[in-house]
C-alpha cells in the first residue's frame, strides 16, 4: 500500500488529494494544510472582504471533516510542515505546539505562493498588510475597518480588486503602480488604459509610474506612503506587488528551482527529486505557444497540475499537464478584463514578428436593448497563428470571448481558423458578427 503525503490543501493539494484516492481506493493519504481551510478559493477574498460574500468560510469547497469522511483522506489543518528529510522520507509538521514525523512513500508539494514583501523603509510597521488566504479576512475586515484611507501598492490583480473591494466599504483608494500602467503582466498599455480610465471614474486616486520608496508611521502605525513624487497620508497599506513560489519545502525535499524561480517540473509534476512532485502555484509550466518555461499562478491550472502529481503518484506515468497559455479574467466593478496567450509586449521581448488588431465593438445587436461596448485585441504571427488576445467590456461575457481565444490559442488556430468558427449567434447574446470574428478579419488585413 502507497502512502502519500501532500504538504498543503488549497487547489493543487486537495486536487491531487481526490484524484489519487479515485485512482488508488487503497492508498494511504494524508494532507497537510497549515491553515484553517482546505479546498479554499483565494480569489474569493476581495469578495469576503467587501461584504459581496457574506461569510469568508464560504469560500471553502469541503470541510476537512468532508473530505476526511466522503473521500478517506486524513487531513490535518493547522499543521505546519517545517522539514522534509528526502533519505528517511519524513515530512515533520508542527500543530497544537507539538511535533510529529508523517512517513511517506510519495510526496506532493502544494504551497503554493506566497505574498512579496519589498524590501522598503518602514514595511513592517503595523497596518501594512498583505492578501494570501481566506483564514486572513477577518483580519483584514478588522484592520480596514476604522480607516478612511487606504493605499494600495501594486497594480495587478490582487490590487484591482481590492480597490473594488475597499470603494464598497465606502474607503478612500490610493493606488500606487511604478509600472506605467495596471496590470502589467497581463495586459498592453493600450488596453490597460481602459481599466485605468474606470477605476478613475469610480474614484481611485491612480499613481502610474509612480514608485514606492517608504512607508513612515506615526504613533506606532503606519500613517504615510512616499514615492519619488510625494507624500501621501494613509491609514492603512495593502502590499500587493505580487507573490513568489514558497519552494522552501520543495527544495529541502530536494527539488530544483527552474528559470522561473518556481519548482521545475516536468510534464508528469515530477521534480526530479525521487518520488516528490510539485503541483500548482509553487511549480513553474510550459507555455503552450512558446514552448519556454512560465510562471503563472492561477487556479484553474493549479487544480489541473494536482489532478496530474495526484494520479501519477499512485500509479505511474498515467497523466500530463500539456502546460498554460495564460488565460485570466478579472473585474473592477462592471469592467470585465480577460486576456489569454502572449501580449504585445511579450511578443517583442520574444523577438516574434506579429501583425495586431484592436476594435471596439458590442456584446448585443446593435438594435437590442442591454448592449455594452467591449475591446478586443488580437495578435497572430506572420503565419496567421494567433498568439494572443485581451479584451475589455462592461458585461461578463468578455470572460467567454477569452475561453473561445483561449482554446484558439492553444491549438495553434490561425485568424482564418477563427473566422470560419461555427460561433452562436442571437441578437441577445451576441451581433450576428461575433467580436472576435470582426477581430480577426481586420486582422486579416483583407484577406478575409
Amino acid at each position: 500500500m502507497v502512502r502519500v503525503v501532500i504538504i498543503g490543501g488549497g487547489a493543487a493539494g486537495a486536487s491531487a488529494a481526490a484524484r489519487a484516492r479515485r485512482l488508488d481506493p487503497n492508498a494511504e493519504i494524508v494532507m497537510v494544510e497549515a491553515g484553517s481551510m482546505i479546498t479554499h478559493a483565494p480569489c474569493g477574498i476581495p469578495y469576503a472582504v467587501s461584504g459581496v460574500v457574506a461569510d469568508y468560510k464560504s469560500l471553502m469547497t469541503y470541510t476537512p471533516e468532508e473530505f476526511e469522511k466522503e473521500r478517506n483522506i486524513k487531513v490535518l489543518i493547522n499543521a505546519k510542515a517545517v522539514d522534509v528529510d528526502p533519505d528517511k522520507r519524513t515530512v515533520t509538521v508542527v500543530r497544537g505546539g507539538r511535533s510529529e514525523t508523517l512517513q511517506w512513500d510519495k510526496l506532493i508539494v502544494a504551497t503554493g505562493a506566497k505574498p512579496l514583501v519589498p524590501k522598503i523603509p518602514g514595511v513592517d510597521l503595523p497596518g501594512i498588510l498583505t492578501v494570501r488566504l481566506p483564514d486572513d479576512v477577518p483580519l483584514l475586515k478588522s484592520e480596514l475597518a476604522d480607516a478612511s484611507t487606504v493605499g494600495i501598492v501594486g497594480g495587478g490583480y490582487i490590487g484591482v480588486e481590492m480597490a473594488e473591494a475597499l470603494l464598497h466599504l465606502g474607503k478612500k483608494v490610493i493606488l500606487f503602480e511604478m509600472m506605467d500602467r495596471l496590470l502589467p503582466a497581463a495586459l498592453d498599455a493600450d488596453m490597460s488604459s481602459v481599466l485605468a480610465e474606470e477605476m478613475k471614474k469610480r474614484g481611485v486616486d491612480l499613481h502610474l509610474g509612480e514608485k514606492v520608496v517608504e512607508f513612515r508611521g506615526f504613533g506606532g502605525k503606519v500613517s504615510a506612503v512616499v514615492t519619488e513624487k510625494g507624500e501621501y497620508k494613509v491609514d492603512k497599506v495593502i502590499l500587493a506587488v505580487g507573490v513568489k513560489p514558497d519552494a522552501d519545502l520543495a527544495l529541502k525535499a530536494g527539488a530544483k528551482l527552474g528559470e522561473t524561480g518556481a519548482v521545475a517540473v516536468n510534464e508528469y509534476m515530477e521534480t526530479g527529486a525521487p518520488d516528490v512532485y510539485a503541483a500548482g502555484d509553487v511549480a513553474e509550466k510550459v507555455h503552450r505557444v512558446t514552448g519556454r518555461k512560465v510562471w503563472i499562478p492561477l487556479a484553474p491550472s493549479a487544480n489541473k497540475e494536482g489532478q496530474v502529481a495526484g494520479g501519477n503518484a499512485v500509479k505511474g506515468r498515467v497523466l500530463r499537464f500539456p502546460g498554460v497559455v495564460g488565460t485570466a479574467v478579472t473585474k473592477f466593478f462592471d469592467l470585465y478584463v480577460a486576456r489569454t496567450g502572449l501580449s504585445e509586449e511579450e511578443a517583442q521581448k520574444l523577438g516574434i514578428k506579429y501583425d495586431k488588431a484592436v476594435i471596439k465593438a458590442r456584446t448585443k445587436a446593435q438594435y437590442y436593448p442591454g448592449y455594452a461596448p467591449v475591446h478586443v485585441k488580437m495578435l497572430a504571427d506572420q503565419s496567421g497563428r494567433i498568439l494572443g488576445v485581451q479584451v475589455l467590456g462592461w458585461d461578463h461575457i468578455v470572460a467567454a470571448y477569452a475561453d473561445i481565444a483561449a482554446v484558439a490559442v492553444e491549438r495553434g488556430a490561425t485568424i482564418e481558423d477563427l473566422f470560419f468558427a461555427d460561433i452562436g449567434y442571437m441578437p441577445a447574446t451576441a451581433p450576428v458578427w461575433h467580436p472576435l470574428i470582426v477581430a480577426a478579419r481586420v486582422l486579416s488585413r483583407g484577406k478575409l
